[in-house]
């Protein structure tokens, strides 16, 4: 199947929605409970990976910016491996992201009834069904198309937006009385500094990520050539100036040894920090927070994958029918109910686990890909130096050489696995998708 024998989805996201659909997926468990698990890592020096994660992902981000420029379709990364690589590694960034993503989504939906349960102080029991229900509703919104979605989104985050732009503002006076105390000293004395360091630098790298929603979104954005990097750009600088104040008053209040055991305890480490700050109802304004962020991080993983699964039906890596696209254009249907369907089942088994452990080395792998990808432009598609390609490379392999090694292992295990699927695909139906 060609690409002009397929229907495509249409263009209807402007700067604000593809920003926006960045934000979302940024603005999320990233800020609101990986920060504690940094913190615990890396001590009060979390505040400096947290901008040296930025400084990586803006790098990844120039390359992710001009791939999508380039090449505006739907699938991100798993595309431009096959366009710019090898159809392996085009097809190990779309099988990772498939694998990693939907726990993640199922996490999310999970995150977001256990947060909600606990603001309202209702019975834990419905934790599962709430999870299930908010996963269904969100796929049914995905359904009815972009647009709709992208003003559901916006509101996500601005909510979202709104209780952080408070937590910063009533906790900045702490951090000028405490933060003396609270961020000293900044480099833990410890033989693991320096790798708790780095860790917890590609930990915060993968909270960074979420921009390339915009990239797998591309088939849907206007104007992609001009609109693509200047949202991903504006939706970098925004979350790491965001990133960088939390971390801020968030160690600066309450320390970061506080932070991480409040993380390990499962409650989330900004609202425990609000309520030290004294500030009346802070509290709960940051659980509030918590809870749209994690939905909007639930909704943008239902835009993302479903669209990572268009572009692999349309290939012949997934079954052939999650590569349509409805008659008006909308949706890609039969992804979007498989990837809801797939999300829903795991939100029911009810102990979905996952770690930013795994997530950053499916991560890693999947930006060294669009690096590499990258430097395989042609000159006259290239709107940045290559030298940020090489440099997002370089710091893509070196973060994960501080990966666990167990983390590693299981990567690599699914990565063989999914290279096994990839050649029973290629038999059973990916020549009659060609």
């Amino acid at each position: 199947m060609n690409r002009k024998s397929q229907q495509m989805l249409r263009r209807e996201l402007g700067i604000v929605g593809a920003t926006m659909m960045g934000l979302g997926s940024i603005v999320g468990t990233g800020i609101f409970v990986s920060i504690g698990v940094a913190a615990g890592a890396a001590g009060p020096a979390v505040i400096l990976a947290i901008a040296l994660a930025a400084v990586v992902a803006t790098c990844n981000a120039f390359s992710s910016a001009q791939l999508a420029a380039s090449h505006a379709v739907s699938g991100g990364t798993y595309e431009y491996g096959y366009r710019y690589l090898h159809p392996w590694l085009g097809f190990t960034a779309g099988w990772m992201f498939l694998c990693a993503k939907t726990a993640s989504a199922a996490t999310a939906a999970l995150g977001f009834a256990g947060y909600l349960i606990h603001l309202l102080n209702l019975n834990t029991a419905l934790i599962v069904p709430v999870a299930v229900g908010i996963t269904v509703a969100l796929t049914i919104l995905v359904l009815s198309g972009i647009r709709k979605a992208n003003w559901v989104n916006i509101v996500i985050v601005m909510v979202t937006l709104l209780t952080l732009v408070l937590f910063v503002v009533f906790g900045l006076p702490d951090v000028f009385k405490q933060g003396a105390v609270n961020l000293k000293p900044f480099f833990p004395a410890s033989d693991k500094s320096v790798s708790g360091f780095f860790y917890a630098t590609a930990l915060m790298f993968v909270a960074y990520t979420g921009y390339g929603r915009i990239a797998t979104l591309g088939e849907e954005v206007k104007n992609p050539q001009t609109l693509i990097p200047r949202a991903i750009v504006t939706t970098l600088i925004v979350s790491a100036i965001l990133y960088i104040v939390v971390g801020l008053v968030a160690v600066g209040t309450v320390g970061a040894d506080h932070l991480a055991q409040v993380t390990q305890s499962r409650v989330t480490p900004l609202e425990m920090a609000a309520r030290n700050i004294g500030t009346p109802g802070l509290g709960i304004v940051v659980a509030l927070g918590a809870c749209t962020s994690m939905l909007g991080v639930l909704l943008n993983l239902i835009l993302g994958l479903s669209r990572v699964a268009l572009a692999m039906g349309r290939k012949g890596d997934l079954p052939p029918l999650f590569g349509h696209v409805s008659d008006a254009g909308r949706a890609p249907s039969s992804a979007v109910i498989g990837v809801g369907i797939i999300i829903t089942g795991l939100a029911l088994i009810g102990s979905v686990e996952t770690t930013w452990a795994f997530s950053a080395f499916t991560v890693l792998v999947y930006y060294s890909i669009t690096n590499l990808a990258a430097l395989q432009l042609p000159k006259k598609d290239r709107l940045y130096p290559q030298s940020y390609a090489i440099g997002g490379l370089i710091a893509c392999l070196f973060l994960a050489f501080w990966v666990p090694i167990k983390i590693w292992m299981t990567g690599l295990g699914l990565i063989v696995l999914g290279l096994v699927w990839h050649g029973i695909a290629n038999r059973l139906w990916r020549h009659r998708a060609n």
